[in-house]
Order: C-alpha cells, then structure tokens, then sequence
C-alpha cells in the first residue's frame, strides 16, 4: 500500500537528483543569508540592525519558495521534512536524501562565510542569549519551531505552499519569530541552518539545543495539524513533494 504521498510520479526517480540539488541550493541561500547577515554586520562595524539580520532570512525563504517550491516542495530544514514524513505526506525512503542535501547546502555556506570573512561575528552561530540559559533556548526553539511547521503544513494543505500565499506566510513567520525572539535563541528553527556555522567555527557546545528543539517542535506541531485538520491531504502531499513529473 502506497503511503499518501508515493504516488506514482513521486516515486519515478528520474528528477530526484533535481530535487536534491534543489534543496541543496536552496539551503545554501537560505544559511548564506541567515547566518551571513550576522558575519557581514560583524565586518561592518554595525551596519547591519538586528532587524535587518531577522528578516533577511524571511525574505530568502520567501523567495526560494516561489522560484523552486514547485522542484522539491522547499522543505529546506530537516525539521520541516520530517514533519511532512511524520505527517504521511512525504515517503520516508526520500527523507535521508533530503536532510543531507540540506546539511551539505549549508555547510557550503558556511564555508564559503569563512573563506571571506574568517570568523567574523560568530559565523553567524545561533546562541542563547547573554544571561539566558540553555534550557530556555531550548523551550524558545521548541515553540518557535511549532509555530514555524505548523505556518508549512497549515498553508501546505490548501496547496498554497507553492503559491503566493504559503510564501508570504512562511516567509512572514520567520521575519516576525525573529523580531521577537532573536535576543533569547537566536531563532534557529532549523538544525542545518545551526549545525553548519557551529562545524565550520569548531563549537559544537550548543549545536544540540537547535537539533532537539526543532525536531522536537516539529513533532508537535504534526499533532496540532492532526487534531486541526485530521489525516494528510492530497493538496498537502503535492505541497510535500513539489510537481516535477
């Protein structure tokens, strides 16, 4: 029995390698802007606000959505694509392919950051903040994330992921998490996007509180879409897995 989202096309393996250099790519943008608008702020003596640094990230993603959603689905953080996996609408035999494209897009990034600018504001690191302990990060990015997974899967049932609305609202949601959020846990919610600055700098102390936090979050909030909106949908299947045939 096929699972929601093997659907014969998906299953064809033909354009796989699309869809991993998609997400390569696209979290290589995503980390490189992310983790670069901390790095160049660094370089430029403060040029760069904290709500400069928040939102750029907002706005990548929103823009790697609406040019290769339709290749890949966007997922774009380890968390999210295990969430569509937890949430039947994307196959687990997909799901190691898809994370390592994810860490090794920002690992490039990364490593691209340093060979410019060295070491330069942390290379972008998410850490707790100054006087904020590792367990409250940690809740921050458990409940940043749940929001986060639950804007994807909310907008992805409606087949909106793809669209203009899913863009907006993902996009939208990362910008506003960082806003406020960004002091306590720098507002990660993506264990690529943590991983890959934390490698390259040779720190992993806190790598852990952005790889449980968000795949903790995520979790949670595949159970809030189940009690929301009950089981997978076609539309969110599509959303999951992009429309390459």
């Amino acid at each position: 029995m096929l699972y929601a989202s093997e659907t014969p096309d998906f299953l064809e393996s033909t354009h796989e390698w699309r869809r991993l250099f998609a997400e390569t790519w696209g979290t290589f943008l995503l980390v490189v802007v992310a983790a670069g608008a901390a790095v160049v702020g660094a370089q430029s003596g403060g040029a760069i606000s904290l709500g400069m640094k928040v939102v750029a990230p907002g706005l990548m993603v929103m823009a790697i959505i609406y040019f290769m959603g339709a290749v890949s689905g966007a997922h774009l953080n380890p968390a999210v694509t295990l969430a569509f996996a937890v949430r039947r609408n994307f196959p687990w035999s997909r799901v190691l392919g898809y994370i390592t494209a994810q860490i090794i897009g920002g690992i490039a990034a990364a490593s691209f950051l340093r060979a410019l600018f060295g070491i330069q504001g942390l290379l972008g690191a998410t850490t707790p903040g100054p006087g904020v302990s590792d367990f409250k990060a940690l809740a921050m990015e458990v409940l940043l994330t749940t929001g986060l997974v639950s804007t994807i899967l909310g907008t992805a049932s409606g087949a909106r992921n793809i669209g203009s609305n899913g863009a907006l609202a993902v996009g939208g949601y990362i910008a506003l998490a960082g806003l406020w959020a960004a002091p306590i846990s720098g507002t990660s919610m993506n264990p690529a996007r943590s991983f890959a600055p934390d490698l390259i700098r040779g720190d992993m102390g806190t790598t852990w509180i952005y790889v449980v936090g968000p795949v903790l979050g995520a979790i949670i909030a595949v159970g809030f879409e189940w009690i929301l909106k009950g089981k997978p949908t076609a539309a969110g299947t599509l959303a999951a897995r992009g429309n390459l045939k």
